[in-house]
This record gives C-alpha cells, sequence and structure tokens, in this order.
C-alpha cells in the first residue's frame, strides 16, 4: 500500500509507526467489528505526527476499495455519533472525548470527501447502509439486518449542532462539524444537474426525513452563528492554514487541536501554524460556512419513489403536476423552519394555538436585519434575504415596517450600480427582492419619505438630499441603460419595469434627476425600437426587390420588436401611473415631460400606445395652454417653470384622463426552483467554505478556480 502501513506493528514502537498501523487497519481488507478496542485506539490519537499528502491519498484510494468489504465508513461514522453523545453529556473537562469527536470528525471529512468524489455507481448508497451480524447488532441493542447509518448519525450531528452554545470555547469543534455536513451534502456536486439515481444522496435524503423538534433548533443555531458572526478565535490560527485546503498533516493538526477546542483549563497546546500570507480565507469561518450549509439544505429538492407506481416522481409546488397526493411527499423541514421563524420578540400565543407550539424558530430578527444589511455584499446573505422575504411573511412583514430600509436597500442598490462587477446572478437576485418588496403600497409609500443626505458611491453628479425613492428609480434605469448594452437580457429588463410599475402610483415629489431619467427611459427604448423597426423594413424590402440574394429575416426579429413594443408600453403604464394617481405630488415629472415633449409624438398614432398616450397629452396640453397664458417680458427659467407647475397643479382635476387598470407585478417562483438554486449555492460553497474540492470532478456546475472572495466584515 506504498506509505500506508497495512500490517500490525509493535504497538510499543514509535508514535508515528503506531499511528500509521492504525490508519493502515482502518483503510486495510479485514473488517473490525463496532464493539471492537480498534475505534477507541484510533479515535483518542494524541500525539503528534506527520502523514504527507501522499499518504493520506492513498489511504483514501484503499478505504474506497476496501470498504465495501469492511464498512469501515459506516463504523466510524456510528462511533462520531455516539461521541457526540458521549461529550454532551459528559462532565466539563473530559479531555478523551473532545480528542474522539475532533479526529472522528476530521477522519470522516477527508475521507468521505475522497470517497464521494471516487464512489461509482451505487457505491454510495451501498457504503452507508451497514448489514449487522448478530454481534453488532447486539451491541448497539438494535434488530440484525440493514441499518440505514445516515439516518442514525445525522440526528446526533444536528442535535448537538442545535443544542451547543455559539462561543469561542466550542467553536472549532462547531466549525468542524458544520463542515463535515456540508461533505456530506457534497453528493450533489458529483451528480451533475440531475438529482441522480435515488440513493444518490443518502445524507440529504436522510436529512429531509428529520423531525422538526429536531430540526428547528439546528436551524436556529446556524442563523444565530450567522448573526452573531464571531471570528476564528486567536488561539486557533492555525485553522486558516487548514481551511486553505492543506492537507499535509492534516492528521497531524486534528488530534492536537482537540483539547483546545473546548478549551479545557488544564490542557493546553499552542499553535505553531500560522495562515497563508495574502490568503483570501474569511476571518468569520463558522458564520460563514453555516450560512451556506443552511442554504445547501433549504434549497434541496427531492425525488420520491412510488411505491405503487414504481416511478421516480419529480417533487413541486403543484402536486397535479406530479399527479400523486401530496401526502406522499416529505416535504423539507429546514425550508420549512426557515420559512415559519418568528422574531424572538413576537407573541406566540397564536402560534401555540395553531399546534406550532415550541418547533418553531425564533430568531432575534433586529439582529438578523442588521447583519444581512451589513453582509449584503456576500451572495450568500442575498440568497438568504431572498429566502426570507419570499418564504417567510414575517420576517417580510418586519421589514417593510422598518423605518430604516435603507439599511437594506441602499447596498443593494449600490450593487446595482456596480452591475458590471457583479455577477449576473447576483444581478437577478437583488431585483427579485427589490421586486417582492414593492408589491406592498406601505413599502412604495415609505421610500419616498425617507431622504438621504447624499450617496457617496454615486460619481455620475451629486445626489444631496435625494428620496430613497428617486434614488431606487435612478438606479432602475441605470441598470436597464447597463442591460441594453452589455447583457440584452429580457428577464432584468421585465423585473426593473415590473420594479418601476409597482411603485409608480405611490411616487412622491420624485428628484428632478429621477424624473429626466425616466423620460430618457422611454427615449433610449424607443431609440432601440425604431432601430429594429427600420432593420426590419430594410431587409423585407430588399427581399422583396430581389437586391440581395439569400437574405432572410432573422426568425427573431419579430420576437424582438414584439418585447420592445410591451417593454414600451409599460413606461408609458409607469407616467401613466404617476399623471393619474400622483400628479400634484411630481412637479418635475410634469417638467422633465414638457422639455421632452416631443419624443412621444412619432407614437401618438401608434396603434398599442395611443391611447397611454392620450393621457399623456391631456397633461402636456393642460400645462402648454397655462404657461402660453403666462405673458412674460422674461424667458422662462426653469426655476418660474415649475413654480407655475406647482401652482396650476393645485387646480388639476384630472378632466379627460382614462382610467387604466393599474400595473401590479408579482414574483412567483418557478416550478423548479432547485434548477437554479442548487447550482448556484453550490458554486458558492466550492468559491467561499475554505474547503478544497477537486473542480475537475464536479459536474453540477463548470468550475473553474477563483480567487475572488467576497465576505463582509
Amino acid at each position: 500500500m506504498g506509505g500506508v502501513v497495512s500490517t500490525p506493528r509493535d504497538e510499543a514502537g514509535g508514535a508515528e509507526e503506531h499511528g500509521e498501523h492504525l490508519l493502515g487497519v482502518f483503510v486495510g481488507e479485514r473488517a473490525q467489528d463496532l464493539s471492537s478496542p480498534f475505534w477507541h485506539k484510533l479515535l483518542s490519537l494524541s500525539v503528534s505526527f506527520h502523514w504527507p499528502e501522499e499518504t493520506v491519498n492513498q489511504a483514501c484510494a484503499a478505504l474506497v476499495q476496501n470498504n465495501r468489504h469492511t464498512a469501515h465508513l459506516a463504523k466510524l461514522l456510528i462511533h462520531l455519533g455516539w461521541s457526540l453523545q458521549e461529550i454532551a453529556s459528559a462532565s466539563p473537562g473530559t479531555h478523551i472525548t473532545a480528542v474522539k469527536v475532533i479526529n472522528a470528525t476530521q477522519f470522516l471529512r477527508v475521507v468521505l470527501q475522497y470517497f464521494l468524489r471516487h464512489a461509482k455507481g451505487d457505491a454510495i448508497g451501498e457504503a452507508f447502509t451497514l448489514h449487522l451480524n448478530d454481534f453488532d447488532a447486539e451491541f448497539i441493542h438494535l434488530p440484525k439486518g440493514k441499518l440505514s447509518v445516515p439516518s442514525m448519525v445525522l440526528p446526533a450531528l444536528l442535535s448537538f449542532i442545535g443544542s451547543s452554545d455559539i462561543n469561542p470555547n466550542s467553536y472549532l469543534l462547531q466549525l468542524e462539524l458544520v463542515n463535515l455536513l456540508l461533505v456530506m451534502m457534497s453528493t450533489q456536486l458529483y451528480s451533475g444537474p440531475a438529482e441522480g439515481p435515488v440513493g444518490a444522496h443518502p445524507f440529504l435524503d436522510a436529512a429531509i426525513m428529520q423531525e422538526s423538534a429536531l430540526v428547528g433548533p439546528f436551524v436556529r443555531k446556524l442563523l444565530l452563528s450567522y448573526i452573531a458572526r464571531l471570528p476564528i478565535p486567536s488561539e486557533a490560527v492555525y485553522h486558516a492554514s487548514l481551511l486553505k485546503g492543506k492537507q499535509i498533516g492534516v492528521f497531524r493538526k486534528m488530534s492536537s487541536a482537540a483539547a483546545s477546542v473546548l478549551m479545557l483549563p488544564y490542557y493546553t497546546y499552542s499553535y505553531l501554524v500560522s495562515p497563508t500570507a495574502g490568503s483570501n480565507i474569511s476571518k468569520f469561518p463558522l458564520a460563514d460556512n453555516s450560512l451556506h450549509l443552511l442554504l445547501v439544505l433549504n434549497h434541496y429538492g427531492k425525488s420520491l419513489v412510488d411505491a405503487s407506481l414504481d416511478t421516480v416522481v419529480e417533487l413541486s409546488r403543484d402536486d397535479a403536476t406530479a399527479g400523486l397526493d401530496a401526502s406522499l411527499y416529505p416535504s423539507n423541514p429546514f425550508r420549512q423552519a426557515l420559512e415559519s421563524a418568528r422574531d424572538t420578540d413576537f407573541d406566540l400565543v397564536d402560534i401555540v394555538e395553531n399546534g406550532q407550539g415550541s418547533s418553531v424558530v425564533k430568531i432575534p430578527f433586529a439582529a438578523l436585519y442588521d447583519r444581512i444589511g451589513m453582509c449584503l455584499s456576500d451572495d450568500s446573505s442575498i440568497l438568504l434575504l431572498y429566502s426570507l422575504v419570499h418564504g417567510n411573511p414575517a420576517f417580510l412583514e418586519y421589514v417593510l415596517v422598518r423605518t430604516d430600509l435603507d439599511t437594506l436597500l441602499m447596498p443593494v442598490l449600490e450593487m446595482l450600480y456596480n452591475a458590471p462587477r457583479r455577477s449576473a446572478n447576483q444581478i437577478y437576485m437583488l431585483l427579485i427582492i427589490l421586486l417582492i418588496l414593492s408589491q406592498d403600497s406601505s413599502f412604495n409609500a415609505s421610500i419616498h419619505k425617507l431622504l438621504l443626505p447624499g450617496v457617496s458611491w454615486y460619481k455620475e453628479r451629486l445626489l444631496p438630499q435625494i428620496s430613497l425613492g428617486s434614488l431606487m428609480v435612478v438606479i432602475l434605469i441605470r441598470t436597464v441603460k447597463y442591460n441594453l448594452s452589455r447583457l440584452r437580457d429580457v428577464f432584468l429588463h421585465t423585473n426593473c419595469l415590473a420594479i418601476l410599475a409597482n411603485m409608480a402610483p405611490h411616487m412622491h415629489q420624485l428628484n428632478a434627476y429621477a424624473s429626466q431619467r425616466l423620460v430618457s427611459l422611454f427615449d433610449m427604448l424607443a431609440r432601440k425600437y425604431a432601430r429594429l423597426t427600420d432593420d426590419a423594413i430594410t431587409r423585407i424590402s430588399a427581399l422583396k426587390s430581389g437586391q440581395v440574394e439569400g437574405m432572410e429575416v432573422p426568425d427573431d426579429m419579430p420576437t424582438e420588436l414584439h418585447i420592445y413594443t410591451d417593454f414600451l408600453r409599460i413606461v408609458l403604464e409607469i407616467i401613466n401611473a404617476i399623471l393619474t394617481y400622483a400628479l400634484p405630488r411630481n412637479p418635475e415629472v410634469i417638467y422633465a415631460l414638457l422639455h421632452r415633449q416631443e419624443l412621444f409624438q412619432p407614437f401618438r398614432d401608434h396603434p398599442r400606445f395611443y391611447e397611454l398616450l392620450e393621457n399623456v397629452y391631456t397633461v402636456l396640453d393642460f400645462f402648454n395652454v397655462r404657461m402660453d397664458d403666462q405673458q412674460m417680458d422674461k424667458e422662462w427659467s426653469v426655476e418660474r417653470v415649475l413654480q407655475l407647475i406647482v401652482t396650476t397643479a393645485r387646480s388639476w382635476r384630472g378632466d379627460g384622463m382614462k382610467t387604466f387598470t393599474q400595473l401590479r407585478f408579482t414574483y412567483e417562483e418557478e416550478l423548479h426552483p432547485e434548477e437554479f438554486f442548487v447550482p448556484y449555492v453550490w458554486q458558492l460553497v466550492v468559491s467561499h467554505s475554505g474547503i478544497q474540492w477537486d473542480l475537475e470532478a464536479i459536474s453540477l456546475f463548470q468550475a473553474r478556480p477563483n480567487n475572488e472572495v467576497s465576505y463582509c466584515f
């Protein structure tokens, strides 16, 4: 076996030889019973020795080959569960139990990651189904037969994390367990966009079968870890190198670290390994990976085998599509826990009366709101915010009644402002969040009442005393302009216009710059529409006259024209909504329309636009007449025109205006959202978890080295 000793040695030999012997037995061909003293020896290693990376890889390869006969992976998982139970019930200062937990956790993280990467076919499902013989069955007090090890071990992991305090004393142990769970769930990385055969994700499948009473405290603890955002303890600075993915000496570190994980008062160890200079490792790995784990579990979409039909049925929100009783589907308890979370200050009487009781996750919404606001430059925080405002009505209501909406919205708007430096996924999620918020009329009213002293990151011009609502209009229109010139994404256009349409009836004192940008948005889309129209006419004319042989009108030309016709109509409906419901409150919009009224003339007789433009011209004619009635010796100035608009608007009654159905856009998640979210979440885990992944083996998405790590401080 090369560098791994696979035959027994005299245990009186050196510590390193003794360790190599135990490693050789673990990955070797001879099976050890669950009750064998071997497991205690393996997990109680507390000496410092060095196993090179080559040795570790050879050991892992041997385990993949031999595990089908020895079932050592499953047995080690069981011993981890027992060790967690021991440490949970042990008196403080039981150092040997701490060593066993850390050793088991890190052994498993290394070998599981290798195993899940290299195991073929049904080997993954088989590896974690233990066939109990008479002796092992009697030892663990279970019937003889098959035992699903993930179903047995995951409750211990979830329970331990859910019941442990978040403090520097338990930091490393919590981090190692969270990282182990991430590795357990990583079967999705290697199964590709499809979920794979039944049993391909044994740990994920076992996770969603857990009871809400167990899942609730676990989800709460992950959220509290994210909120607390504790830095890695100074005593454990060595861990940054471990997180960087250095496999050399990984087992050496794990045993020596165990005691300090719990900061036992009589056991000290001085860490000599420093983080690599210039590394991008997060200062808050427990908070970051707790959130990663929560997102992985929250977005798991499961397939289920229906025994009566012997077919795999895709779970969806629409059970009519699946054609089966929804009661057959195992709901995702992690998603349910997140969506049912309530504020710690909330009166829980109604919840208890509705039968939810103690299973409800209680989180300090104020601290969660502030933490998300500080961390919105991170994709994971964006996804968490999306999950909460979309799925949790209580948190959405909490956000909508906050008077400091700028805490969340300013980071969102700044990221949209810097769209060229953001990923398409980030932009999509940010716009969806704004769309969800804009569905509420109180939100649309509140953002126009909140004045900002300035916007330091907006470089094109100074924006003193601008309302949050006006800034949103400016940024959304800027995003449309960027998309028109770079991305050309219809979905992005549609979302931006939908948000503006929801805001339009509630706009209040839109400032001059935002009003000008609104009119320029119509101009920008009109120019694009005109170019498409001219291009289509030219091509068709050339074809009819036979001037160009082989020329064809592109198939998507009518579609693109139709799309931009719809966009122009939405912009006109936005303007109409302002004129119909908020004209006296928006003199700057009237000024902008008067200033560039010639833009609308080419569309006045267009069959799709003329009704909407009738309202625009009704307003323009009303104010043009009032201006013509004024006898002025001097030229019109901006101030005088605005003063006249404000005065004249008081007598506006809306006579002759046609009332159209008010546009209101709502967000609905697609039928299979996991097709988008699962790859997205795992990209974040691979890039930012600090765990070393084999990029070439990933089939869920196209992986490539990425050294850009975005963390908040």
